[in-house]
């Protein structure tokens, strides 16, 4: 007997996502260019996900500095590393057991990176009480929110867990939802509105979902992840009025709390506004935020740590928080120290202070320089139009396709916007993401584009994504005169088409 007939239902049933097929096709079109295939193009560009280190944004030095430290305590005594940086290293070593990087800590993070973080939030916050104890770090963001997803699971019929989550959302979202066994309930956000959180909407998708299941909480992305909203002072004000009406556990994803750009914008936390309401509100309503390394100025996505902050939560409810934890032993070391360095930066005297300024303020300039950019170039081509972002990492540009296109997609058994993906990267080479990956109805059509890249990626991106557009829509236009070009884009599309 195979051991896979043993594998849970719910994992076997998982249909692979969009977001696969597509990285399985930029990698099978990478290994064809190294391996000699004549394409118009030498290299796949990967604007589709958040990864700064790939796309070819520099690390920050300090960072890079305080770790190389740590890895090798030889580096303590180099004299051509800054002074603050070999200070800050030999703190981090003496709060890990045996003065190592290689060494376990307890399942909920280092108890110093913890109060780290209290006390960055205390700083944001204008001092809002935080309390390290209240802090849990994690493999990531993600890690920590299905612990705190699994809590609220429950599987029995109407009595099951409901959770509402934007549409669109994060496209890890839907998976993680479903792997903890809870229900996905869809509100959808006003595109019109800039992708604003309509109240209307949360009470509709409340009303859709009780007879189905039991809705506990509410997912909340903040600068918004993909649309790049973000939400002003009264709208988090009138989500947490609510969440406390309807008896919600607030979750609210901050990942990108550090990229606000928008005219007259400012990141403001669910927790400040909390406290800044009446007891009634501040004493009582349950709020989660998380925030992690994959920020956009920090970008260390791949060191794996982030962390979450629990508030007004039942002291039991806490202790078993800290129990899931448990099963990942513990968050990387170097994650945590990580953690550490990015909510607690060089300050104006350092000797790495000037160095860190500059770079920090180069990524925040890029990325806003390009999502204003970006938007402008996607306005500008027929059948696509795209809400300016005011934070985050993304643009997330409305596709009005023809047709054709979407009857071949129906062939084909993927979504429309999956097909003008893959013949993107076929013809192109730029890969970018579906928005049939966010809990879009399969009437919307979005792309998702990371602007977080070096300016002359992007610039490369627009060109090849720009060239293909006009060809498509150049095709479709003589395809409505004739027959020959319909029958020439059908004859494309069932190239190395990838159902999902």
């Amino acid at each position: 007997m195979s051991p896979l007939q043993h594998v849970n239902p719910r994992v076997r049933g998982i249909r692979v996502s969009s977001h696969s097929s597509l990285q399985n096709l930029a990698a099978h079109i990478t290994q064809e260019i190294t391996q000699g295939a004549q394409k118009s193009f030498k290299v796949v560009l990967d604007v589709a996900s958040c990864d700064p280190r790939q796309a070819g944004m520099k690390p920050i030095s300090f960072v890079q500095q305080v770790l190389a430290a740590c890895l090798y305590p030889q580096l303590l005594k180099d004299q051509s590393l800054p002074l603050d940086v070999r200070l800050r290293a030999q703190s981090l070593l003496e709060v890990c057991d045996g003065e190592s990087v290689g060494s376990y800590t307890a399942s909920s993070g280092l108890p110093h990176v913890r109060q780290s973080i209290a006390e960055f939030i205390r700083r944001r916050d204008a001092g809002v009480p935080s309390y390290a104890k209240d802090v849990f770090i994690s493999g990531g963001s993600q890690r920590a929110l299905m612990v705190i997803v699994k809590l609220l699971a429950r599987e029995e019929g109407e009595t099951r867990t409901g959770v509402l989550i934007p549409v669109p959302c994060p496209h890890t979202l839907p998976m993680l939802l479903d792997e903890a066994g809870v229900t996905l309930v869809p509100y959808r956000l006003i595109e019109e509105g800039g992708w604003a959180v309509d109240l209307d909407q949360l009470h509709q998708a409340l009303k859709t979902a009780r007879g189905h299941c039991e809705p506990r909480a509410i997912y909340i992305s903040n600068p918004g992840n993909p649309t790049g909203h973000v939400q002003d002072r009264k709208s988090i004000k009138e989500i947490i009025q609510f969440a406390a009406a309807e008896r919600l556990l607030l979750l609210v994803d901050e990942v990108y709390q550090d990229s606000v750009y928008g005219q007259d914008r400012e990141f403001i936390s669910y927790k400040k506004v909390l406290f800044e309401m009446d007891k009634a509100y501040s004493e009582t309503v349950e709020l989660v935020s998380f925030h992690s390394l994959s920020s956009a100025c920090m970008g260390e996505c791949g060191l794996r740590a982030g962390f979450m902050e629990v508030v007004n939560m039942d002291p039991e409810v806490m202790h078993y928080v800290d129990t899931m934890l448990c099963s990942d032993i513990s968050t990387p070391v170097t994650g945590q120290l990580t953690l550490d360095l990015m909510v607690n930066p060089p300050t104006a005297g350092d000797p790495s202070y000037d160095a860190y300024a500059q770079e920090i303020l180069h990524s925040w300039a890029t990325l806003s320089q390009n999502a204003q950019r970006a938007w402008q170039f996607l306005n500008g081509l027929p059948g696509m139009s795209c809400q300016p972002a005011m934070g985050g990492v993304y643009l997330y540009p409305s596709l009005h396709l023809p047709p054709e296109i979407i009857e071949q997609a129906k062939i084909f058994k993927v979504e429309a916007d999956v097909l003008y993906c893959q013949r993107l990267l076929q013809e192109e080479g730029v890969f970018v993401g579906a928005g049939s990956q966010h809990g879009e109805e399969t009437d919307r059509h979005h792309l998702r584009l990371c602007v977080l890249v070096p300016s002359d990626t992007l610039e490369e991106v627009l060109a090849r994504l720009g060239s293909f557009h006009h060809r498509l829509v150049d095709r479709f236009a003589r395809s409505n005169k004739g027959v020959r070009g319909r029958d020439k884009w059908q004859n494309t599309v069932t190239e190395h088409v990838v159902p999902c």
